[in-house]
């Protein structure tokens, strides 16, 4: 269900001075704030919690006092659904565009959406997060499996993409492994569709799940709660930023990334080139890539810092000492994701998953 969350710029700040550029950035970045102030406002769909999403407007709305931000909250799915219908129709729609689906996103972008805009802050984020100074990936997010603590043994935990397949194979395991609906989420197909290009035993995958009749969903937080339970044993590619958080206050909640390779996700942003804010647009996107912005996105968002520079709890630096450089491979951001959302494609893939992995 959506959320809508209104955040106004706290009253105390109406009589001080409107922000000045941060520093190092260029002289006349000053006309983009002041633009921004006259707008008065910031409209972003995302598919990005609201409770994680929080810290980032808040101290958004600290640096530029006077901006109020209107953040939607949907499914990766709806995100894109509603942008869509909303522009078809020619009435008021999102300012900024945030989601994990980095395929559709890409999408969007590729097919005139987004407007192009270099950000101050691009040359501190991996090349492969930026395509043509339109779309940009905000955070460094791994795919996880997860796992009940207290029923499934420690010895039992699959460290890689073949040890999973041969767990899920056993009979403690049927009706107990859940993943997501990859027909409603769209982080789901982009995770799985991006298996099939670096599993070469993809199809064994697929049949694994159909054996142990997988259990899908639309949300992690909903895979989450079934595995704490005990509902469910056992999770594959969860989304690893929600879940090493969860694991925190949850004594069921195991999470392990694979050893043999991780998929890492980045949540796709890029600015609606019809965007009626489209100054208040620009300055969000260059604080969620700022050192000030990442910060919060590793220390309290909890969404692993893209940012190489940045220092915390979750960060792109400590994933890759954790996994290993060579066993990282990062979804880019680039129209190649589009290679299976054209309808032949996503169609004969779909069909593959519900002739083998949905088969009950």
């Amino acid at each position: 269900m959506m959320k809508t969350t209104l955040v106004a710029a706290a009253g105390l700040f109406a009589c001080t001075a409107f922000a000045q550029s941060p520093a190092g950035y260029p002289a006349d970045y000053q006309k983009v704030i002041d633009a921004a102030k006259k707008e008065g406002k910031l409209v972003v769909y995302g598919a990005t919690d609201s409770k994680a999403a929080q810290p980032l407007i808040r101290d958004f709305n600290a640096l530029y006092p006077g901006i109020t931000v209107e953040y939607n909250d949907m499914n990766s799915t709806e995100v894109y659904n509603r942008f869509i219908s909303e522009m078809a129709a020619g009435g008021n729609t999102a300012d900024v565009m945030w989601s994990s689906a980095m395929d559709l996103q890409m999408r969007l972008a590729s097919d005139g959406y987004a407007l192009k805009y270099k950000s101050v802050e691009a040359s501190k984020i991996p090349g492969w997060a930026v395509w043509d100074d339109q779309a940009y990936g905000t955070t460094f997010e791994p795919a996880a499996i997860v796992y009940n603590k207290r029923l499934v043994d420690a010895k039992e935990v699959p460290q890689t993409h073949a040890d999973f397949v041969k767990l899920i194979q056993q009979p403690k395991f049927k009706d107990k492994v859940t993943t997501y609906d990859i027909e409603k989420s769209g982080v789901g197909f982009m995770f799985m569709s991006q298996d099939a290009k670096e599993y070469p035993k993809f199809l064994e995958l697929e049949n694994a799940f159909g054996e142990a009749k997988v259990r899908v969903q639309s949300s992690t937080g909903t895979m989450m709660e079934r595995i704490s339970s005990g509902e469910n044993l056992i999770g594959y590619n969860v989304l690893g930023s929600y879940a090493l958080v969860r694991a925190k206050t949850d004594p069921s909640i195991g999470v392990q990334l694979p050893k043999d390779y991780t998929l890492v996700m980045s949540r796709v942003m890029f600015i609606n080139k019809g965007a009626k804010n489209v100054n208040a647009a620009k300055l969000w996107l260059d604080y969620t890539l700022s050192h000030r912005g990442q910060t919060i996105i590793a220390n309290e968002s909890k969404l692993f810092a893209i940012r190489a520079d940045v220092t915390g709890e979750t960060t792109s630096s400590d994933l890759v000492k954790q996994i290993g450089q060579d066993k990282i491979k990062p979804v880019p951001v680039h129209p190649i994701l589009l290679q299976f959302l054209g309808p032949q494609k996503r169609m004969a893939f779909l069909k593959q998953w519900k002739e083998t992995a949905g088969k009950k």
